[in-house]
């Protein structure tokens, strides 16, 4: 377990089993030639695998979207340490695209507010990143 991950467990966290594609896609690519990975759009999960869903600003809370956009975030990261082996090879974040399914009139995102994502989830995230050989 690398230091990442090492210090993920100090706080609380653990990575999750990678989710399989809602579609024809894969998780994630890793172009060696460019020392990057790219991420295809990650969606929220409970720990049964079933997906967090709700519009911010209608039935869903802005806590609730902070749990989505975390469990979201560690399904990133498993991806991540699914294709690279190691977080600790990650040595920067390029491109972080956050996107939080809202109504209309809510103004509490901060980033980028759609009218509706796959399977109703608040949000759907996707990155590139630079790592190392």
């Amino acid at each position: 377990m690398g230091a990442i991950e090492e210090r993920m467990k100090d706080l609380g966290y653990a990575l999750p089993a990678e989710a399989a594609p809602l579609a024809n896609y894969v998780p994630a690519v890793y172009v060696e030639s460019e020392g990057l990975v790219y991420t295809s759009g990650h969606v929220p999960r409970n720990p049964d695998g079933g997906f967090i869903a709700g519009k911010l600003g209608d039935d869903t809370g802005v806590e609730d979207g902070y749990a989505a956009a975390r469990s979201t975030a560690l399904g990133l990261l498993g991806s991540l340490k699914a294709i690279t082996g190691d977080l600790d090879r990650v040595t920067g974040v390029v491109k972080l695209l956050c996107m939080v399914n809202c109504t209309p009139d809510f103004a509490e995102h901060p980033a980028v507010g759609v009218a509706g994502l796959p399977a109703n989830v608040c949000v759907e995230i996707e990155m590139i990143v630079e790592v190392s050989a």
